[in-house]
């Protein structure tokens, strides 16, 4: 393990082989969880509710983005690989392919057959995950802005789509929601992983560690909450 302080993030199993630990600290569960939160509120938004494709759209984003995106930016950083080499690029890769396989072939199904529009969410998403991640056009894509836009808007407008296949005013409007708490996450993160990784000013890392987990945490379970009234109760 390069960066020994990764493996004792919060977020991290404290039991389980090391291999284990790290897979799971890859795939960043509670940021992961705040992007399914996101896609989720937009199918909720709709006046009926189809489950099963909000299932599936959940499932595709988990795998394409909780996934196969977190493998793409271990690999793909230009600075320091976040939880060192795992897997070698080649096994990385396999996975990466394998993961966006089965996203494809799923999102096509719903796209095919009942809501087209969700193709063009598709198609940005598929250029954000490489644009982001392996920072092509010299890192023009690779900020705090376009990591909002495809972390927080467009998997709440997926959701929304997949459902209605349709975009109003409204979802617009309350995908700004989904913005501002992916570039809250994505801004404290960055302060929090450089005093982590110097292992300076415990104070603040404490700080910024309690931000994140209030953030994240918070936003899984008031979509929890969320899921329960519109889907339960009415």
């Amino acid at each position: 393990m390069n960066n020994d302080s990764r493996i004792n993030e919060w977020y991290v199993p404290k039991f389980g082989p090391i291999k284990f630990r790290i897979f799971v600290g890859m795939l960043f569960l509670p940021y992961t969880g705040m992007c399914v939160s996101f896609v989720i509120w937009g199918g909720l938004m709709s006046h009926y509710v189809n489950m099963e494709r909000l299932f599936a759209i959940s499932i595709i984003y988990f795998v394409s983005l909780g996934i196969a995106a977190h493998l793409a930016d271990n690999i793909g950083s230009k600075k320091i690989k976040p939880w060192g080499m795992l897997f070698s690029k080649k096994q990385s890769w396999i996975l990466i392919m394998i993961c966006l396989l089965f996203s494809y072939l799923l999102a096509f199904y719903y796209i095919f057959y009942f809501t087209p529009l969700l193709l063009i969410i598709c198609i940005l998403e598929s250029f954000f995950l490489f644009a982001y991640n392996f920072e092509i056009f010299n890192g023009f894509f690779h900020n705090d802005y376009w990591f909002s836009i495809s972390w927080g808007m467009l998997p709440f407008a997926a959701g929304f789509v997949i459902q209605t296949n349709s975009i109003f005013d409204s979802s617009l409007l309350f995908s700004f929601v989904p913005f501002v708490l992916s570039y809250l996450e994505i801004r404290l993160s960055r302060p929090y992983k450089a005093y982590k990784r110097k292992k300076i000013n415990l104070e603040k890392t404490k700080f910024y560690e309690k931000c994140l987990k209030i953030l994240s945490l918070g936003t899984i379970s008031i979509t929890m909450v969320f899921f329960f009234l519109k889907v339960i109760v009415f």
